[in-house]
C-alpha cells in the first residue's frame, strides 16, 4: 500500500492566522486560529488549529512531508525598505517601530516557524522541511485548485502581499500563469480599506461593514455623485484595462500607523472621519460608502475583463480579501462576462494556508490535478466536528437542562416550528466552517417573515449596528423563486436581487428618510433579509453537503411555506465565531437567544441555571 504524502500550510503573524493539511493532494482539515484561541483575527501561529488539522488526519508532524508558509519574508523585506526609502524622511516613526520586530523575528522566519513546529513534535523526531510560497499565489492556488475548473481565469485581489496588490492569470491544469500585477503601494484592496477607516470601522475587519453600509447612501444625491468624482478625480487614477495609480500625497499606509492623510481627505469630501462604535450614522458616511463601493466594483469588472481576454476562458476563479466583496461579485456575475464564476470561501489571508499548500502539491512537487464534477472544498466544512459525549460532558459542566432529540424528522420539525414562533435558535452540527463564512453549522437562525428579526438579531443577540444586513440560507432547489440568482452560491459570496414577485413598493421620497425610517420600513415578504436595495446575501443549501440544514430548511418549507432561514454566524459583536459546544453554549448565555441546538440535545434558555459573566464580552472581545 503507497504510503501518503502529507503536505501543512500555515499562514500566520500578520492576521487570521490559519493551518491547512493534505494528503495525497485532497484537503483533510483546515481551520483558523482565532476559533481556538477566541482572539478575533489572530495573527500568531496556529498551533492549536495545525495540531488539529495534524489530529483530523490521525498522524504526527513526523509524518508531513513539508510545510509551506504562504507567503516570503524576504520579499515582503525589501518591500518595506524600498518603500521607506521612497517616500524618506516620511515614515521615520513607522519605519522605527517595524524595524526592531523584522530584525529580531520575521528575517528569520524558517527558524521562528521550526521553533514554533517543534513544539508539535516529540523531541526525537526530525522536523518537516520547511517552503515558503509568494503571497498571491497562494491566494491564486486557493482559488484555482480547488475550484472545478479545468481551465480558468484567475483573478487575485486584496491589500497586499509581498509586492503585489492584483493579480491576474490563468490555471490549466496543475499550472498557473501570471499575465499582469499591480504592485504597492497602489491598491484597490488597501483604498477601500481606508474609507472603512474614515467611515468609522476597523481596518482588516469592518471592511464589510462599509460594503453593508453603501446601500443606504443615496444614489440620485448631489453629494453622492461629487464623493465618486472626487475619488475618481483626485485618489484614483483609473485605466480601460482596470489598472491603475493612487495619488500616494492622499494617504499614509506605505509610511505611516494611519491608512489616510486626515487633513487633505477633510478638504477634499468637507467630512471630518466618522467616530468609531457611534451607533448613528449620518447620511454624508452613507453616500461615501456608496461611492467607493461604486469604484470598487468598476475597477473589479475592467480588471475582470482584462482576466478573460488574457486567459480565453470564461470560467473564473477569485480570492484574496477584495473577493469577499460579495455585492461586486454579484454584479460581476450578472454582467454575464464569464459563465462560471467560483469564488474561495476562505478568500482572505486564512485561505493563504490552504493555497500554500496546493501550490506546492501541484507546482513544487509538480503533481497533476484530478478531474472534479463539483469543487473540492466540501462545503467549507473542514474544521473540527464534536459528538454526542462532548456535547453531553459540556451540558454537565454547566449544569444545564436539555432535551435529546435522537430522531431527525422530530428534531428539525420541532426547530422549524419554534423559528416560525418567533424564537432565535443557536445552530451548532457537525464540522467547523473555514472562512469568515458561517454556513449552517455554526450559524444563529430566525425567521425571515418576521420584521422584527433583523432588529432582534443586531441588538439583543449580535450586540452591533442596526443597520447591519442578514443573509438568508434557501433550499437550493427554491433558490430562483426567491433570488434572481441563476447559478448556486453554497459559500455566501454572492449578492443577488430578491424576486420582483415578493417585492413590496416603497413610498415617494424613500431615498431621503432617515436611516432608521428605511431600515424598517418591510420592502418584501422576506423583510428582514431584503436590504434596503431589494438585494440580499445569498446561501443556497445542498442537500450533499449539508443534509442536516437542508432537512430543517426543508422542515420550514413544508410546515410553514417557505423554504428561507435568516443564517448569521454564531457569536457576538467581536467574538469569533464558536468552535466548541462549551462555546456555544456561553455564546448562548450571554445573548437572548432562547434556544440552542447542540447536535441532537436541545437547551431551552428559560430552563438553564443563572449564568455569570453574561455581560463580559464587552471588555473581553474588542470593537470588530
Amino acid at each position: 500500500m503507497k504510503t501518503p504524502l502529507y503536505i501543512l500550510g500555515i499562514s500566520a503573524y500578520y492576521h487570521d492566522s490559519a493551518a491547512a493539511l493534505l494528503r495525497d493532494g485532497e484537503i483533510v482539515a483546515a481551520a483558523q486560529e482565532e476559533r481556538f484561541t477566541r482572539k478575533k483575527h489572530d495573527p500568531d501561529f496556529p498551533a492549536q488549529a495545525a495540531r488539529y488539522v495534524l489530529e483530523e488526519a490521525a498522524i504526527g508532524l513526523d509524518r508531513v512531508a513539508g510545510v509551506v508558509f504562504y507567503d516570503k519574508p524576504f520579499l515582503k523585506f525589501e518591500r518595506l525598505l524600498e518603500t521607506y526609502h521612497a517616500f524618506a524622511p516620511r515614515g521615520l516613526k513607522s519605519f522605527l517601530t517595524s524595524m526592531p520586530v523584522w530584525v529580531k523575528e520575521k528575517l528569520f522566519m524558517r527558524s521562528l516557524l521550526e521553533k514554533n513546529l517543534k513544539n508539535l513534535l516529540p523531541e526525537s523526531n526530525k522536523l518537516p522541511a520547511v517552503y515558503f510560497s509568494e503571497h498571491h499565489l497562494s491566494h491564486m492556488a486557493s482559488a484555482f485548485y480547488p475550484s472545478p475548473f479545468e481551465k480558468a481565469a484567475i483573478l487575485t485581489v486584496d491589500g497586499v502581499g509581498e509586492w503585489a496588490t492584483t493579480s491576474i492569470a490563468r490555471g490549466d491544469g496543475p499550472s498557473i500563469m501570471v499575465f499582469k500585477e499591480i504592485h504597492f503601494p497602489h491598491s484597490l484592496g488597501l483604498l477601500y480599506s481606508a474609507f472603512t477607516a474614515y467611515c468609522g470601522f476597523k481596518v482588516n475587519s469592518g471592511e464589510y461593514k462599509l460594503m453593508g453600509l453603501a446601500p443606504y447612501g443615496n444614489p440620485r444625491a448631489r453629494q453622492t455623485a461629487e464623493f465618486e468624482e472626487k475619488i475618481r478625480g483626485e485618489l484614483i487614477d483609473i485605466r480601460e484595462d482596470g489598472s491603475f495609480l493612487l495619488n500616494m500625497a492622499y494617504f499614509s499606509y506605505a509610511t505611516g500607523l494611519r491608512m489616510y492623510e486626515e487633513n487633505r481627505w477633510k478638504a477634499l469630501f468637507g467630512a471630518e472621519p466618522r467616530t468609531a462604535e457611534r451607533e448613528d450614522v449620518p447620511q454624508t458616511y452613507m453616500n461615501m460608502a456608496l461611492a467607493i463601493q461604486r469604484v470598487t466594483e468598476d475597477v473589479v469588472m475592467r480588471m475582470a475583463r482584462t482576466a478573460c481576454e488574457n486567459a480565453h476562458s470564461d470560467n473564473l476563479c477569485l480570492a484574496g480579501g477584495v473577493a469577499l466583496n460579495c455585492v461586486a461579485n454579484g454584479k460581476l456575475l450578472r454582467s454575464g462576462m464569464f459563465k462560471n464564476i467560483w469564488i474561495q470561501p476562505a478568500s482572505g489571508d486564512a485561505g493563504g494556508a490552504l493555497g500554500a499548500a496546493l501550490a506546492y502539491w501541484h507546482i513544487g512537487l509538480g503533481m497533476e490535478r484530478a478531474p472534479q464534477k463539483d469543487d473540492s472544498m466540501r462545503g467549507a466544512y473542514l474544521g473540527p466536528e464534536f459528538g454526542r459525549d462532548d456535547i453531553l460532558r459540556t451540558c454537565k459542566r454547566f449544569h444545564a437542562p436539555y432535551r435529546s432529540m435522537p430522531e431527525e424528522k422530530i428534531l428539525v420539525e420541532t426547530v422549524a416550528d419554534l423559528l416560525a414562533e418567533g424564537h432565535v435558535i443557536g445552530w451548532f452540527q457537525g464540522r467547523m466552517e473555514y472562512g469568515p463564512r458561517a454556513l449552517g453549522n455554526r450559524s444563529i437562525l430566525g425567521d425571515p417573515r418576521n420584521p422584527e428579526m433583523q432588529k432582534c438579531l443586531n441588538l439583543k443577540i449580535k450586540y452591533r449596528e442596526g443597520f447591519r444586513p442578514f443573509a438568508p440560507s434557501v433550499l437550493e432547489e427554491d433558490a430562483e423563486k426567491y433570488f434572481d440568482i441563476p447559478v448556486n452560491s453554497s459559500y455566501m459570496l454572492l449578492v443577488a436581487p430578491v424576486a420582483e414577485k415578493l417585492r413590496k413598493a416603497v413610498p415617494n421620497g424613500y431615498e431621503e428618510l432617515p436611516l432608521w425610517e428605511r431600515l424598517y420600513f418591510q420592502r418584501s415578504e422576506l423583510p428582514s433579509v431584503t436590504h434596503i436595495d431589494y438585494s440580499a446575501r445569498v446561501q443556497t443549501v445542498s442537500r450533499r453537503t449539508n443534509p442536516r440544514y437542508w432537512a430543517l430548511l426543508s422542515a420550514f418549507k413544508e410546515r410553514h411555506g417557505c423554504p428561507v432561514l435568516i443564517n448569521t454566524s454564531f457569536n457576538v459583536r467581536g467574538e469569533p465565531i464558536v468552535c466548541t459546544p462549551a462555546d456555544a453554549y456561553v455564546c448562548f448565555m450571554r445573548t437572548e437567544m432562547t434556544y440552542l441546538l447542540l447536535g441532537d440535545v436541545l437547551l431551552a434558555k428559560s430552563e438553564q441555571p443563572p449564568f455569570n459573566g453574561g455581560d463580559c464580552w464587552r471588555t473581553e472581545y474588542a470593537l470588530d
